[in-house]
């Protein structure tokens, strides 16, 4: 996710937008771990429906959860907006969420309802989305690379240099692709795997969509990505496409959770509630071209959005790799043996 932090503000880019109300209905704090774009249409939005003013700060999971993590005895947002679901369980293990049930529960895929059921209540998915490769076809062809079609690809020498992947001290898409290899291939030859493939990788982004708008802008050949942002530069009219790769792929399930703590509650509870409803579901697509696939069952798939019913997904153990001591254990083992390796 992007690191770019928003003003967090945004009440008064909004002020025109039932200012009256919004001090009768009271103020939300809100992280968003999404684009940027969507994470702005949320919050112009809720305000607009509720009359609540939104204060939205925008930044990748990963360093979402360091700064929960840093506040947790003076919490200063009241919800968690977005981002993998990973660092959700993780906050919901380590106590810096709180259990909520919503009546829109009932309205939402199985898959969002166990993020909710293995977080004890304090987690819920919103959205999900696979990862796979993007690539530039247009640069691969122009260097005569044959685009990777499977894990085993990545370390061939045809790839050096050409691959970007993020960093996992501060993105959840990298622990994802991390957790996904580990399942995949068990661990120890998956780290292997990330040794082999680490002189093909010419950088680790510190947010996870970074490497797939270097593909876009033909700074670097091939991403480690979710795939639907892949669609999305390509729907942006960038000469991208993707694939899902053939030994199997993990999947994340994007989150929302309501901060311990909350100063504003009743607030955190309406915003929780709208978020879950099919209008709200819509605005991914609608603000940012966003392209995940939504947690309301009556919420369109997004037009070309990946079908993730179509690709060879793992069976994620969600609350295994979303445990935080798991999460720390295998990070701190990519810095040892991945993220030190020269250059």
């Amino acid at each position: 996710m992007r690191t770019k932090i928003v003003a967090a503000t945004l009440a008064g880019a909004l002020a025109g937008l039932a200012a009256p109300e919004a001090a009768a209905q009271g103020t939300l704090n809100l992280y968003c771990s999404v684009q940027v774009e969507w994470c702005q249409a949320i919050a112009t939005n809720f305000q607009r429906d509720s009359g609540i003013r939104v204060n939205m700060t925008q930044r990748g999971s990963g360093e979402t959860l360091a700064a929960i993590r840093a506040e947790g005895q003076n919490p200063r947002a009241d919800v968690w907006f977005g981002g993998t679901g990973d660092p959700h369980l993780a906050a919901a293990e380590e106590n810096l969420s709180q259990a909520y049930e919503s009546a829109n529960n009932a309205l939402l895929h199985p898959w969002a309802l166990t993020q909710w059921r293995q977080s004890n209540q304090r987690a819920i998915g919103v959205y999900a989305g696979a990862v796979g490769f993007g690539f530039n076809t247009e640069l691969l062809a122009r260097k005569g690379i044959e685009p990777p079609r499977c894990w085993a690809d990545l370390t061939q020498a045809r790839f050096r240099g050409e691959i970007q992947m993020a960093n996992p001290n501060s993105s959840g898409t990298a622990y994802v692709i991390i957790a996904t290899l580990v399942q995949l291939m068990g661990e120890d030859p998956a780290f292997a795997f990330m040794r082999q493939m680490h002189p093909n990788v010419n950088s680790y982004t510190r947010s996870g969509t970074a490497p797939i708008k270097a593909v876009a802008r033909g700074e670097t050949g091939v991403s480690l990505s979710f795939v639907h942002d892949a669609v999305t530069e390509r729907n942006a009219g960038f000469p991208v496409s993707y694939a899902t790769p053939c030994e199997g792929t993990g999947y994340e399930i994007g989150s929302m959770s309501i901060l311990r703590g909350a100063r504003n509650l009743t607030q955190a509870r309406r915003f929780y509630d709208w978020a879950l409803t099919e209008p709200a579901q819509r605005l991914g697509f609608e603000a940012g071209g966003q392209l995940q696939q939504p947690s309301n069952r009556s919420a369109p798939l997004p037009p070309n959005a990946p079908d993730l019913s179509a690709m060879r997904l793992i069976e994620y153990d969600f609350a295994r790799y979303g445990r935080a001591a798991e999460r720390r254990r295998l990070i701190e083992r990519w810095d040892r043996e991945v993220g030190a390796l020269p250059r």
